[in-house]
């Protein structure tokens, strides 16, 4: 007779704690961010993935990019600014003036800031009508080429012409652009523009690391100002700027090619805040 002996195998589950993240939505012109105020350093944001997933528009909250708001020895608050895509990014203009917003509501400031972001420091102000002004980088080189400008506003932002801008595919014309050998590796932003008088200039934009075009880009509505006083499509230094979800205001002092005290001034809205369960 053979004896047969069953052996048990008990399996225990550990369930993994969750933990209950605090948000807010804010958006500037269309230009949407998810932003978390970070100032406890709870947040992993290393987590690439799961930034991305925050920021995605069917799985997540939804956004153009995320922003943390930290704590700086120097300044009121440091800005941390992720893309979409969930990778660490450059300056965001739009997500600058919201974050200028955000810190008012959480008491950190009242109506004027000085915060370090990754291309260093930035003024800003809030108006009596609640349009933040955010000082940007000063710029001083810009590429001229025969059918399009380049330059750095914090970001990199390649600066087109075009004729058609209503029916122009901005995400087909952007990427080819963004990843063609322009620019190799790293790509760069895409605006296309539309003259429509002396200080007032249409564009849409292609973002890299959104991928997509989006209703408002702060450092491209700065370069496409800049872009268009160097062309001679102006000699104002206060341009209107209409984007898709609004309209925004760059100035500028200009001399010897150089532009200083460089503002992009514009509407940074609250929208909702909520918990989401990491």
């Amino acid at each position: 007779m053979i004896n047969i002996s069953l052996i048990v195998c008990t399996f225990v589950s550990h369930k993994i704690k969750k933990m209950q993240l605090e948000f807010y939505k804010y958006q500037g012109t269309g230009n949407d961010f998810v932003m978390i105020d970070n100032r406890t350093e709870f947040f992993p944001k290393e987590n690439t993935k799961l930034i991305a997933q925050l920021c995605d528009r069917r799985f997540g909250i939804g956004g153009d990019g995320l922003i943390l708001l930290e704590n700086d020895l120097d300044t009121d608050f440091k800005m941390v600014y992720y893309n979409s895509d969930g990778n660490q990014s450059s300056m965001c203009g739009n997500g600058g003036r919201c974050l200028v917003a955000f810190a008012k509501k959480l008491s950190v400031i009242e109506n004027e800031t000085t915060f370090i972001a990754t291309d260093g420091l930035h003024h800003a102000t809030i108006g009596i009508d609640g349009l933040v002004s955010l000082q940007m980088i000063d710029v001083d080189t810009v590429k001229v080429s025969p059918d399009y400008v380049f330059l750095n506003t914090g970001s990199p932002h390649h600066v087109q012409l075009v004729d058609d801008l209503e029916n122009y595919n901005i995400k087909e014309n952007g990427a080819a652009i963004r990843y063609g050998d322009l620019y190799g590796k790293a790509g760069s932003n895409v605006n296309f523009v539309k003259q429509i008088d002396d200080t007032t200039f249409s564009l849409r934009t292609y973002e890299r690391g959104v991928e997509d075009e989006t209703l408002s880009c702060g450092t491209g509505a700065t370069a496409v100002a800049i872009a268009m006083n160097v062309l001679g499509k102006t000699m104002e230094t206060a341009i209107n700027l209409n984007v898709e979800g609004g309209k925004l205001v760059v100035s500028f002092d200009k001399k010897e090619g150089q532009f200083t005290h460089v503002f992009l001034k514009g509407p940074a809205e609250f929208v909702f805040k909520g918990t989401i369960e990491i």
